[in-house]
């Protein structure tokens, strides 16, 4: 049985939205993972329990986003010794996505939450295969590949751009 080596879980499912874009990065590199809502006001025994356990499932990376006040990542942070990636997600209740980042990114010494950018979950995704591919060749030869495939990309807007007709344009 394949046990998954990232689980992306999120406050609830009203993130998914989100939350899918690292899912989808994550199933681009063939990278085992598993998806969960916890809410870590509604269901704080059961958020507990999950990052006391997750290691022992073979999750290697939690990445874990949430909106409001956001404080999954951190309760997550404190019960395991895996890294936490929080993705603050802009949400309805939210004032423009600040209180999630803030909530993610400002924790005490000793219990730190990797923050990506506000709705960020693929830098999230990334950055997870990343941790990873530390410890594996194979995906991180396919992480150079995707690095090589950004760079093409902005090598191809640079030549789009050399078509320009301007007057002044040098």
């Amino acid at each position: 049985m394949v046990k998954p080596l990232v689980s992306i879980i999120m406050g609830s499912t009203s993130d998914l939205g989100v939350m899918n874009q690292a899912a989808q990065f994550l199933e681009d590199m063939q990278i085992p993972f598993e998806v969960n809502a916890l809410s870590a006001h509604r269901v704080p025994e059961k958020v507990m329990e999950f990052a006391k356990s997750a290691h022992e499932r073979g999750v290697k990376v939690i990445i874990a986003g949430a909106g409001g006040a956001a404080h999954l990542p951190g309760v997550v942070a404190a019960y395991t010794h895996l890294p936490v990636i929080g993705v603050p997600v802009k949400s309805s209740n939210s004032i423009d996505g600040w209180d999630s980042i803030l909530s993610i990114l400002q924790m005490p010494a000793g219990i730190p939450v990797a923050t990506v950018a506000l709705d960020g979950a693929r830098n999230a995704g990334i950055l997870a295969a990343q941790i990873i591919a530390t410890g594996d060749a194979e995906l991180s030869a396919k992480l150079i590949k995707f690095k090589k495939e950004l760079a093409d990309k902005v090598a191809a807007a640079n030549k789009e751009l050399e078509n320009l007709k301007f007057k002044y344009i040098v």
